[in-house]
């Protein structure tokens, strides 16, 4: 199965290519079920080397990469999660109720993990195109997408537009975490302090099922009244200049990679086993 909410930043949020050229940094959700041999076929197609994975262990299957990993693609598991859940309810996920507090949420979470987004930002900066996914493919992929489109120059306002771009894919999304879960989102109706409805599953805050153009901005904003910037945010993640400089090369340089050249060797593709049990509730 292709996998869901897979794009190239750069196709809106830098079309022209002035600032970040296509081709080096795409956005998706988990493989659903798992990465297959079509899946594999899509990330060497578009040059893809490496994988980093942002979900916590308890979202991840240990099969969801391996056939990428037999044919020769680097996975690198950075998992970044909030400090009070790994799941989708508790306190800092329960309070969210409007667009801003979803765009401040994102900054704790960034700041919560700075291992985690150092080691991401290393791997999007090495050889070849870098594939960026958590659950949905939203929030924290969409937070260090954003981080790396400021990085290397890209407006708020067109950083917001690639953002969004998420929402038309979100219907089917969630129907797949649903399924991979075994949970009915929002499946009782209310919530009470600790997100939890009356049917006892977790109700997920109305903002979490959106991509509202707010978030990102406010994210943004946030991550700039607190830090000065995103480079700034990522040096004191431990993130070193010299990666920092790295992607920025990356992103300016003229030519875009040859999909077909920039790809690991292709490994002989053996069947990917199912997953053994099911992954933990996501945070999208």
């Amino acid at each position: 199965m292709p996998l869901l909410n897979f794009r190239d930043p750069a196709s809106v949020a830098d079309p022209r290519g002035d600032r970040i050229r296509p081709g080096i940094l795409f956005r998706s959700a988990q493989p659903d079920p798992v990465a297959n041999a079509g899946t594999v076929e899509e990330l060497h197609t578009h040059g893809i080397r490496v994988v980093v994975d942002l979900r916590s262990p308890d979202e991840r299957g240990d099969a969801d990469w391996a056939a990428a990993e037999e044919a020769g693609i680097t996975v690198v598991r950075a998992p970044v999660v909030p400090d009070d859940t790994d799941a989708v309810a508790g306190p800092g996920i329960a309070s969210l109720r409007t667009s801003a507090d979803l765009g401040r949420f994102y900054a704790d979470l960034a700041e919560s993990a700075p291992a985690a987004l150092a080691d991401a930002v290393r791997a999007a900066a090495g050889p070849g195109a870098a594939l960026v996914h958590c659950a949905a493919g939203k929030d924290r992929t969409g937070l260090l997408v954003a981080l790396l489109l400021e990085l290397a120059g890209v407006p708020d306002d067109n950083i917001a537009d690639d953002y969004v771009r998420t929402a038309t894919a979100l219907p089917e999304i969630l129907s797949a975490l649903a399924s991979r879960h075994r949970i009915a989102l929002n499946d009782g109706a209310g919530d009470d302090d600790e997100g939890y409805g009356a049917a006892g599953r977790p109700v997920v805050p109305a903002p979490l099922l959106q991509a509202p153009r707010e978030a990102i901005e406010v994210f943004l904003e946030t991550m700039r009244v607190r830090h000065g910037s995103a480079e700034a945010f990522l040096l004191g993640c431990g993130v070193e200049a010299a990666a920092i400089d790295g992607f920025r090369a990356k992103a300016a340089a003229e030519a875009a990679l040859p999909a077909t050249a920039a790809a690991a060797p292709r490994p002989a593709l053996s069947p990917s086993p199912s997953p053994s049990r099911p992954a933990g509730e996501p945070l999208a």
